[in-house]
């Protein structure tokens, strides 16, 4: 069963969101949260699998929300989807590099509101080349890291390609085709990436990729 928390100041959002969730099997809506310090509390008391968080919520918005959950090591397993109005939000990409898992516009079907939930309940991140693209773009526009390959000197050279490839935004299947891999063995590589670099997820793969200069935004 996927645990869900619902974090949105607007009462028709979640009402619309719990009643999807809850007619999908193997989906459970745990919790509802109008302000984002509610949001954190009650991720904190139910520890739902995803938390589907609004960005602009009175009492501690979804960014600051975000970054209290990621930064609590209780929280661990708790992953975080914003939710907002418009792709281009100006605070995704910093809810992104703050630990979020992927976000979704308000108005996205319900086949992929429900795959979503899932994708990212099963550990993935979610994130399209083109958003990959945008967040790059905001990383570099808002943080200019200078490029350190220092994070990276672990890595094998196969491991190397393949997070360059997670930075382009490819799925493990396309990592495969693009190496001539097997989707799990993609997989595992991402895997042992993830665990070498102590990443959070892949989405943070992708801002590493970045700070250590293997992906620049006009690569993507």
């Amino acid at each position: 069963m996927i645990r869900v928390l619902l974090a949105d100041d607007q009462h028709l959002v979640r009402a619309g969101f719990r009643a999807l969730l809850e007619a999908e099997p193997g989906i459970e809506v745990v919790g509802e949260a109008a302000t984002g310090r509610e949001a954190v509390d009650l991720v904190r008391r139910f520890r739902p699998d995803v938390v589907l968080m609004d960005i602009r919520m009175p009492d501690g918005d979804g960014l600051w929300a975000t970054s209290e959950i990621v930064a609590d090591a209780r929280l661990a397993g708790t992953r975080v989807v914003i939710v907002t109005t418009f792709e281009l939000d100006e605070y995704v990409a910093q809810a992104i590099v703050a630990g979020a898992s992927g976000f979704l516009v308000k108005d996205t079907e319900p086949v992929d509101l429900l795959r979503a939930v899932r994708v990212v309940a099963a550990g993935e991140a979610l994130l399209s080349p083109g958003v990959t693209r945008r967040l790059i773009e905001r990383v570099a526009g808002g943080l200019r890291p200078a490029p350190d390959d220092t994070a990276t000197a672990e890595l094998t050279e196969r491991e190397r390609e393949v997070l360059t490839l997670v930075g382009h935004g490819l799925t493990n299947t396309e990592i495969g085709e693009r190496l001539y891999l097997s989707p799990l063995t993609a997989k595992t590589h991402v895997s042992r990436i993830i665990a070498k670099l102590g990443a959070r997820d892949r989405v943070q793969l992708v801002v590493i990729a970045y700070e250590t200069g293997l992906v620049r935004p006009g690569d993507v």
